[in-house]
């Protein structure tokens, strides 16, 4: 009898999870997993000289992103009343009612155990250690306390989001070295612009479930010139893998292309007749890392191959 009720469970479950998938989907942020993957693998390739290798490139890649969508399913939970409210996210499957926070915790904590058990046993224990901080950082102390504790935190919690390719890198690696750490940099510093810019898109939304954003805090102004400031740093760390020869001169001029651009989209937006500015320099600041770190990636990869054509 027992039996039988733990596999009608089971059927139940799968029967479930098959007309959901869409909305499990979406809890993962897959947009969001693609991109940090993405600079997970530019981590990696960056981290050795040559090929990478299959095994822990594979499953590393595959572990980093389920941890990262278990992270954001929490984050779905957690954040279920406040995105009821908010406009942006008030049609999110658990406010739809699509889902139910059981079963988006259950599926959290799946995609999670799978994620460290496939990096311990196939990747390495330090990877994986780093992968669940990341993931706890994420899901636990920025989006139940420093989101709502300060106005600094994306700063802070953005830590959590610039280590895929530190993850990357110590996949392949086993180790953290100065470049793995250069691109936490890049990351990190590039999180308020990118952020900062939808807050100020979105301030009204933040403002209705007291959120501390910045333009809600200190105002709309006032978080403009913390954007600029910081894509100007920004601007400045983005050179630094030419200047310590991480990549060469065609990273180096699409870095410099890159930053100009981010730096006019940060200008434009002190012009209050733009309306819609925040908006496009959230998208482009999206499209500056994949482009920034794709251009790292291919500038990597063209000794290698001119070296096998000579």
């Amino acid at each position: 009898m027992k039996s039988t009720t733990q596999i009608n469970s089971v059927d139940s479950l799968l029967t479930h999870s098959l007309a959901h998938w869409r909305d499990y989907l979406e809890i993962t942020k897959p947009k969001v997993v693609l991109l940090l993957v993405f600079t997970a693998l530019v981590g990696m390739a960056l981290a050795v000289p040559l090929w990478l290798p299959l095994q822990e490139t594979i499953f590393g890649l595959i572990g980093i992103g389920m941890a990262a969508s278990s992270a954001a399913a929490i984050n779905h939970v957690i954040d279920q009343r406040s995105d009821a409210i908010m406009k942006r996210t008030e049609n999110r499957p658990i406010p739809q009612g699509a889902l139910s926070t059981r079963q988006c915790l259950v599926f959290a904590t799946g995609l999670g155990v799978i994620a460290m058990l496939m990096l311990v046993f196939l990747v390495n224990p330090l990877t994986a250690v780093l992968t669940f901080l990341s993931l706890i950082g994420y899901a636990i102390v920025y989006t139940v306390y420093l989101k709502r504790a300060t106005p600094q935190n994306i700063v802070i919690g953005g830590a959590a989001g610039a280590m895929p390719p530190v993850l990357g890198w110590a996949a392949v690696t086993n180790e953290v070295t100065a470049g793995a750490l250069l691109l936490f940099l890049i990351v990190f510093i590039w999180t308020p612009p990118h952020f900062w810019a939808l807050a100020i898109h979105r301030r009204d939304d933040y403002a209705k479930v007291d959120i501390p954003m910045l333009p809600v805090t200190h105002g709309i102004p006032f978080t403009r010139v913390q954007i600029f400031l910081y894509t100007v740093l920004l601007v400045i760390v983005s050179v630094f893998p030419y200047l310590i020869r991480m990549s060469g001169l065609l990273y180096l001029a699409g870095a410099l292309v890159l930053g100009a651009m981010f730096l006019y989209h940060a200008w434009k937006m002190f012009d209050d007749e733009a309306t819609r500015q925040p908006i496009r320099t959230f998208v482009f600041s999206i499209n500056y890392l994949m482009w920034l770190f794709g251009i790292m990636l291919v500038d990597h990869y063209i000794p290698v191959v001119l070296r096998l054509l000579a």
